[in-house]
């Protein structure tokens, strides 16, 4: 059965925590959209610095105030009136004082940068209905998602069975995904929301917006492909 959609952004975070990029078009393998959160800010102890505390994340807001973009050379990072490539003892230098620790950027190894599954999604008509019903700005920036698709029913990608097929790109829904304290952070030029969303859509969603995806055939995914679903 078709569904009515199709991919009207797709956004990666070259640096996991940092704003992200928005691109055209994106190579997908088994880990996910290629290059997106293949770095991120690691402290002495291993800690990926993020928005929440917990055995793989030290909370370090600082890092939000960051930005990672992919170039012909490789990724760069700005924030706070700099810009370095990653891989530049300047670049640990300037995080490291934002950070009031010393932290360095690293590439992912045996430590997964991802949170859960490879592929995140959301609908345009759930985010539409978080800001009529929720009185938030339901930026989908707040929520950090790989694939936005434009949809005319909330929360329909919530419903999703079995596989999806996104321009070359198969897909597998897997499981709504739980929001953190992260959607009301101030980041990539928004302001903080001081706990509006975490706190509405606790109230109203079960805290959960957006869904993960894992990857059943990897490919090349473009801004219009159409989404259509099909069986496991």
């Amino acid at each position: 059965m078709s569904v009515p959609v199709a991919v009207v952004e797709i956004r990666r975070y070259p640096v996991k925590a940092m704003g992200g990029e928005s691109v055209e078009a994106a190579e997908v393998d088994d880990r996910g959209l290629v290059g997106d959160r293949a770095y991120a800010v690691v402290d002495g102890d291993g800690r990926i610095s993020t928005g929440k505390n917990s055995t793989r994340f030290r909370r370090r807001d600082a890092v939000f105030e960051f930005a990672s973009r992919t170039t012909r050379e490789g990724v760069q990072v700005s924030g706070r009136g700099g810009a370095w490539p990653v891989g530049d003892a300047a670049l640990d230098a300037a995080l490291s004082d934002a950070m009031g620790h010393p932290v360095r950027v690293l590439p992912e190894t045996t430590t997964p940068y991802l949170d859960a599954q490879p592929v995140s999604l959301v609908g345009t008509a759930s985010l539409d209905w978080c800001r009529e019903h929720l009185g938030v700005d339901a930026d989908r920036r707040r929520i950090r998602p790989n694939l936005v698709v434009a949809t005319s029913e909330p929360f329909v990608e919530e419903t999703w069975a079995g596989t999806l097929q996104v321009g070359q790109v198969r897909l597998c829904a897997v499981e709504r995904i739980e929001r953190c304290r992260m959607v009301d952070i101030a980041q990539e030029g928004l302001p903080p929301e001081e706990g509006r969303w975490l706190t509405s859509l606790t109230r109203h969603r079960d805290m959960r917006l957006g869904v993960y995806l894992d990857v059943v055939t990897p490919g090349l995914v473009r801004l219009g492909d159409s989404v259509s679903t099909g069986s496991r």
